[in-house]
């Protein structure tokens, strides 16, 4: 099983957007990111999002990209400041899936999946990046399998 944690792509200040959707760089972003999965051949089975706009709107570029077979749909728990540890609780190791979420909640999850706590920072997230994990079978240990950024910053 992989677990693909991507943020949301950059986003629109309140003043322009009271709801946050993606600005214009944001879309543009995803959607590279998006087209990068696919060519590379990344099988997702679902991809879950927090329903917030800027969420909904990155996930939706990757569901034209990489078609789940299980398709999208709005996950409990991933608002920013949701309790990491009982969202991981509801992960299978059955299916390769995808969360599209926010700061601090993706930073903390990939922390407490990683090292056990959600409070020891692993890796710096960037709007629109991908951060795959996996976990041994044999030890039950997850781990960062790679990470793409749209940006070298």
């Amino acid at each position: 099983m992989a677990l693909f944690l991507v943020q949301h792509g950059k986003s629109l200040p309140k003043e322009k957007d009271p709801d946050q959707g993606l600005s214009k760089e944001g879309f543009a972003e995803t959607q590279t990111m998006a087209t990068l999965a696919a060519e590379n051949n990344i099988q997702v089975m679902r991809i879950i999002h927090s329903g917030k706009k800027r969420a909904l709107q990155t996930a939706e570029s990757f569901v034209k990209a990489l078609e789940p077979e299980a398709g999208m749909s709005k996950g409990a728990g991933l608002a920013p400041l949701d309790n990491v540890a009982k969202f991981a609780s509801t992960l299978s190791n059955e299916e390769n899936i995808m969360v599209v979420g926010h700061l601090p909640f993706l930073e903390k999850l990939l922390s407490f999946l990683v090292v056990g706590s959600p409070d020891r920072p692993v890796i710096k997230f960037q709007n629109s990046s991908i951060i795959c994990l996996d976990i041994d079978d044999v030890a039950g240990h997850w781990f960062i399998r790679w990470a793409l950024f749209p940006r070298l910053d």
